[in-house]
């Protein structure tokens, strides 16, 4: 039996919403749900921090697909994308149990999930990892953080999009491949990024943080779709 979810969120809590309408804790998709180009995005303004790294969703109504995502993308992530399918995020995606990680093509990962089904992302900082707090009104604002030193970026070129190749952006996005590359050059520290379901850990990936940091992000693309978030349920 699924324990019930304590929630602890607001609207205020989200820098960005995309044909997803916000009522307290409630996320409810409200785009059209006819094709990819449809997806529903929801972005944290905050990134997770060693004090903050996990947060959870319960699927209350999966709509006519369950097309949620749950996962991590770094700030200014396309608004029309599914967390996991770009460059910069990595997610779970409850209709398959299947883990994306920066490409449009997951990898089997964990078993499906249903209305009830509590899903919850999480991030194993190491020890040195640093995160500047001391201005605070800059990280509201942009969800500004920083990171040790760049290393060598984890996803190659030609990983880039492949659900979207080229002459698919949105007008908006046109510049969105440029800015891609340019961050390939600005990857952060590594992390263990983890994934559960109803309380339990279905498994892990190594991933860099993007440059400023990843950012707690929830997708939807179906009719009907109603999530509850709980963006702090380790404060107790």
């Amino acid at each position: 039996m699924v324990e019930e979810m304590v929630v602890d969120s607001c609207e205020e809590d989200w820098a960005r919403l995309h044909d997803v309408d916000v009522n307290g804790p409630f996320l409810s998709y409200v785009g059209r749900g006819k094709s990819t180009a449809n997806v529903g995005l929801a972005q944290a303004r905050k990134p997770v921090t060693p004090t903050n790294h996990y947060f959870e969703l319960e699927i209350i109504d999966p709509g006519k697909n369950c097309y949620v995502a749950i996962g991590l993308a770094r700030r200014n992530y396309p608004k029309s994308r599914h967390p996991g399918w770009n460059y910069g995020s990595i997610a779970y995606h409850a209709d398959d149990g299947k883990l994306f990680n920066g490409v449009g093509q997951g990898d089997p990962f964990g078993p499906r999930c249903y209305k009830g089904d509590i899903m919850g992302c999480g991030v194993m900082f190491p020890r040195d990892y640093q995160f500047d707090d001391e201005d605070k009104d800059a990280e509201e604002e942009e969800g500004a953080s920083s990171v040790l030193p760049a290393r060598d970026p984890l996803y190659g070129l030609g990983d880039l999009n492949l659900m979207y190749p080229r002459g698919q952006y949105e007008d908006d996005d046109q510049d969105l491949i440029n800015e891609e590359l340019m961050d390939l050059q600005s990857q952060g520290i590594s992390v263990q990024v983890f994934f559960t379901r109803n309380g339990k850990t279905i498994g892990r990936r190594e991933v860099r943080i993007p440059q400023g940091g990843f950012f707690p992000s929830i997708g939807m693309m179906s009719i009907g779709e109603k999530v509850r978030i709980d963006l702090r349920p380790l404060s107790g």
